[in-house]
């Protein structure tokens, strides 16, 4: 029986980065062949004094009956083949050579050259955004800037949220793919800012980084911690000392949902200590804004009744904004004609 090796390699890894057992098989091989797709691999190794046989792309078949030939002549053979659509092209011209077929002479193996590390493929998402921004690539991005980009960063984010109240985890995958191409948009128009404010989405990356590692000694370093809740505290501690002494609620949005930008600012101020009287809630407290309410309707009791009622929700441990899209939800399902 003839062996016939197939190297398989990333498009994410640098050329001529090649596993221990693709460089074994390299050493051992009758003749080492490359597809013209992995031409730049074969130039590598052909500098590094590896002999390497050039073949012509061709049908599967036309292909596998030169590498067969080759590999016979030479009592076995290594394949090169190209990073792009990899798989694709090892299992055709697998399936080509008789792979699995008892009656065929050789025997094919596929050896990985390189793999993919976890989040490899992410850099397939900065060179795709790349291409389309660049010269050549799609007028309607080229035309694009961070302010008229802003309201889908939003419509993203919230087409991803309601995957998760639907449950649908399938949808989400699709819809996170949504917001991780605004995220690399806006980075990637960044990069064409003059010098003293580019950035690019690796400053991006690494500022996150940065940040989960500060933000968790515990994991990082030597803090101990011996519960969610003093994680949470020991965060919130860090979060204050970066901000130098500001007022814990300057860093609270103000574009959230009303009923989450109001109930985020109960909760910070709180644990800050800040205005306790503005924050009741008590029963009597709210009964009072529904009274002055309904003596005066008028936007500020309005909002003075929602304030307070958020506060009583809120020590109830029920989030105001998921509430009221419950509801707004199952209004629209009975609403609905079917019903």
């Amino acid at each position: 029986m003839t062996r016939v090796v197939l190297v398989t390699t990333s498009p994410r890894v640098a050329t001529g980065l090649l596993s221990a057992q693709a460089w074994q098989e390299l050493t051992v091989a009758g003749i080492v062949l490359a597809t013209e797709s992995a031409a730049g691999l074969a130039g590598v190794l052909r500098a590094a004094g590896v002999e390497v046989s050039s073949l012509d792309d061709a049908t599967p078949v036309a292909l596998a009956r030169a590498v067969g030939a080759a590999a016979a002549d030479a009592g076995g053979a290594v394949v090169l083949l190209g990073p792009e659509g990899r798989h694709s092209e090892a299992s055709q011209l697998a399936a080509a050579l008789g792979a699995g077929d008892e009656s065929s002479s050789l025997v094919v193996e596929s050896v990985a050259g390189t793999w993919d590390l976890p989040g490899a493929r992410l850099l397939d998402v900065v060179t795709t955004m790349d291409r389309l921004r660049s010269p050549g690539g799609c007028p309607w991005d080229a035309e694009q800037d961070h302010v008229t980009l802003a309201p889908y960063l939003l419509e993203e984010a919230y087409e991803a949220f309601q995957t998760i109240e639907d449950g649908d985890l399938e949808a989400l995958r699709d819809e996170l793919g949504d917001v991780l191409l605004q995220v690399a948009f806006h980075a990637r128009m960044a990069e064409e800012q003059s010098e003293d404010v580019r950035w690019s989405i690796d400053d991006v990356a690494a500022g996150l980084v940065e940040k989960l590692v500060r933000r968790h000694p515990h994991v990082f370093a030597d803090a101990t911690v011996d519960s969610a809740e003093a994680v949470h505290a020991n965060w919130e501690a860090i979060k204050s000392a970066e901000r130098g002494g500001a007022s814990p609620l300057s860093s609270v949005p103000l574009a959230l949902p009303a009923l989450t930008l109001a109930s985020t600012l109960q909760r910070k101020a709180a644990k800050a200590g800040l205005d306790e009287g503005e924050l009741s809630d008590s029963a009597a407290a709210f009964a009072d804004a529904v009274d002055r309410y309904l003596a005066g309707p008028t936007e500020v009791s309005a909002g003075a009744l929602l304030w307070a009622l958020v506060a009583v929700l809120r020590s109830a441990d029920i989030d105001p904004e998921r509430a009221l899209r419950a509801r707004a939800r199952a209004f629209r399902e009975s609403s609905s004609p079917s019903h």
